[in-house]
């Protein structure tokens, strides 16, 4: 499973996360900064990304369009990455039968 991060998220989340979400990768080292979310969008589907961010945004565009590509939905507001890393590390299980679900396109966690 591989998360794509979005940049309202530290690129050193990635290097936090890797062991657990090998091949993730971050917009920035994508040279995705600052695109428009329709193309963030289209690069998860076509490579087998999951989305992360905390952008209502792609919350909006996954209830209008489905998956793939799924959706985590950080609501945790202003948090520190180590929050972020936490999260992301505690929740490997659950994010896990998200994925693997053929039904679900959001996951929302806080």
């Amino acid at each position: 499973m591989k998360l794509l991060l979005d940049e309202n998220l530290s690129d050193r989340i990635v290097y936090r996360i890797g062991d657990l979400y090998p091949k993730s990768e971050h917009v920035k080292t994508l040279g995705l900064v600052h695109t428009d979310d329709a193309l963030i969008w289209k690069y998860a589907k076509e490579n087998d990304f999951v989305i992360v961010s905390k952008d209502s945004d792609f919350h909006q565009r996954s209830l209008l369009y489905g998956h793939p590509p799924k959706f985590i939905y950080l609501r945790i507001g202003n948090s520190p990455t180590s929050r972020i890393v936490e999260i992301l590390r505690n929740n490997v299980e659950i994010i896990t039968e998200f994925v693997d679900s053929e039904s679900e396109s959001i996951l929302v966690l806080g």
